[in-house]
């Protein structure tokens, strides 16, 4: 057990640290992201290899959401018992040596242990970052940079990654390797981290021995029940489409692999620009009007990419207004939402709680569902779910959010010791 030694708080504000921290902080999500989702792009070549199907993509897609969510509700509790760096700095190195490890995979079985592990060690990573960014930020722009900290893993993962897969595809032997080279990041990463990232815990638990508080003592708080279960919808719609649009595109649509690495991009570019525009317009609206409208046009974007998108061009256009809107609401929920709603020595158990389950829910049994219907009544559904899933959600919010009091529980303490 760690204690800290107290100090007075500082009276003015290291914006070049906020700078550097955030920075850090994001490009780890993005690797997160990059990690976690470069599979989708090289399934429809993998599963040629390896004799898999949509069932099997699937059940992938859930072993690492389910670890993930374990881990994150852990992770949580974790992160405030010895402080977020030690937590983040291993985790990070854990997830990039087993993405490496992902490119040995020889079957279903391997491949489904290799991405379980992966999920622990990217579940671990998140809540603690998200707490991290938020206490290396200055109160104003709490919402703004946790949602460039967010956005990192849309962009990258979602963004690039698709363009990045198949590039590296082009020039290196087979898709084994692509998994080696996108795990260098990663470690270089780790270190900046580990020599950049000051460790704070909450003034309320400065002087006394540093204890995780229990899981039912925050799930006291409606907030995090009802974040929990926004989240689980926000997820299922977002983790889908991620998941199946790969194959959607190209075994209904027809679009060739290049084309379908293009309209993918409006996947990540849409997360990434929601990520930072929705929460930050929502530091100056309000929480839950934001989240209202967005959702409201999330509805319309995905009907829009049932009903009327095929070509190239509007396809791209209906997931990245659909995922624009979806990531900024994700933000919100995880950031300033639940942050706002509990006390300081709860606030990274209570994220990792509604990210944890969230994921368990909308990142695991959602997939794996989506793909048992997928391969029962064909790849068309996968958007039908993602509708529904946008749908619960808005009325989750409608009648279960309510706006955070403007007060600042973010109080800063000491360094670990």
């Amino acid at each position: 057990m760690h204690t800290s030694s107290p100090t007075a708080p500082a009276t003015g504000w290291d914006a070049h640290y906020e700078f550097k921290a955030v920075a850090l902080l994001a490009l780890g999500f993005g690797l997160v992201g990059l990690d976690r989702f470069i599979i989708h792009p090289l399934f429809p070549v993998m599963q040629k290899d390896l004799g898999l199907d949509y069932r099997d993509l699937g059940l992938i897609s859930a072993a690492l959401a389910l670890t993930w969510g374990i881990a994150s509700v852990w992770a949580g509790r974790l992160a405030d018992r010895i402080g977020r760096k030690r937590v983040l700095v291993p985790s990070i190195v854990l997830f990039s040596v087993l993405v490496a490890m992902s490119g040995l995979a020889t079957g279903l079985v391997s491949l489904l242990l290799i991405r379980a592990l992966m999920g622990l060690a990217e579940g671990a990573y998140v809540p603690a970052s998200i707490i991290a960014t938020t206490e290396a930020s200055k109160p104003t722009r709490t919402g703004l940079n946790v949602g460039i900290q967010q956005m990192a893993a849309p962009l990258v993962g979602l963004g690039l990654g698709p363009l990045v897969a198949l590039g590296l595809l082009n020039v290196l032997p087979s898709w084994h390797w692509v998994f080696g080279v996108v795990a260098i990041p990663g470690l270089i990463v780790a270190a900046l981290i580990a020599k950049v990232l000051r460790d704070v815990v909450p003034v309320r638990q400065q002087q006394e021995v540093v204890q995780s508080p229990p899981w039912g003592q925050t799930l006291k708080h409606r907030a995090v029940i009802v974040n929990t279960l926004a989240m689980m919808c926000y997820l299922t719609c977002l983790i889908t489409l991620s998941a199946f649009m790969p194959n959607y595109l190209t075994d209904h649509v027809g679009l060739s692999l290049d084309q379908m690495g293009l309209v993918l991009a409006g996947i990540g570019v849409g997360s990434c620009a929601g990520m930072v525009v929705v929460p930050a317009v929502s530091d100056k609206v309000g929480r839950k009007p934001v989240i209202v409208a967005a959702l409201l046009i999330e509805l319309l974007a995905i009907g829009a990419l049932i009903a009327v998108a095929r070509a190239p061009g509007e396809l791209f256009a209906a997931l990245f207004v659909a995922t624009f809107m979806n990531a900024g609401v994700v933000a919100i929920n995880v950031g300033p939402l639940t942050s706002g709603s509990v006390p300081p020595h709860l606030v990274a158990t209570a994220t990792g709680i509604v990210v944890g389950l969230g994921e368990i829910v909308g990142g695991a049994i959602a997939p794996a569902v989506a793909g048992a219907l997928a391969h029962s009544m064909g790849i068309t559904v996968i958007p039908l779910i993602a509708l529904a899933s946008v749908a619960v959600g808005l009325m989750v919010v409608v009648f279960g959010v309510r706006e955070p009091e403007k007060r600042d529980w973010r109080l800063r303490g000491s360094p670990l010791v």
